[in-house]
């Protein structure tokens, strides 16, 4: 199973999420903030990162870039999942470097299904 690092500062969508990718068998790691997760990425290679956008300091679309033109950590597919459901942020973030963008309330079926497709291997 994949090793995942949570990138929220919402402790409440931290738990929510661990517990759904838990279930499903993978490694979960979480941060509350930015730059501790462009330092976390840098350190632990997870196999995938999942982004809020709305942060303190710096937003999950300016991690997102910062992460995706490193190449220490550009092989990491990220996932924005974000409240922002305006068709100009999913474009944004996918412009920022992200693989996949959901708007919360996030599907379980829809999440897991969307890391099967960026990890065939972790399954």
């Amino acid at each position: 199973m994949a090793k995942i690092l949570i990138i929220d500062d919402s402790p409440t969508d931290v738990r929510v999420f661990t517990t759904l990718l838990e279930r499903a068998g993978h490694h979960v790691d979480a941060v509350n903030n930015a730059e501790d997760g462009i330092e976390r990425v840098r350190v632990t290679q997870p196999d995938l990162v999942i982004m809020d956008v709305i942060m303190p300091g710096m937003n999950g679309f300016q991690a997102t870039r910062t992460l995706t033109r490193d190449p220490e950590t550009a092989g990491v597919p990220i996932v924005i999942i974000t409240t922002k459901s305006m068709e100009t942020d999913r474009v944004w973030g996918m412009r920022q470097g992200a693989k996949a963008f959901i708007t919360k309330p996030v599907n379980e079926k829809e999440l897991l299904a969307c890391i099967d497709e960026l990890l065939p291997n972790a399954a």
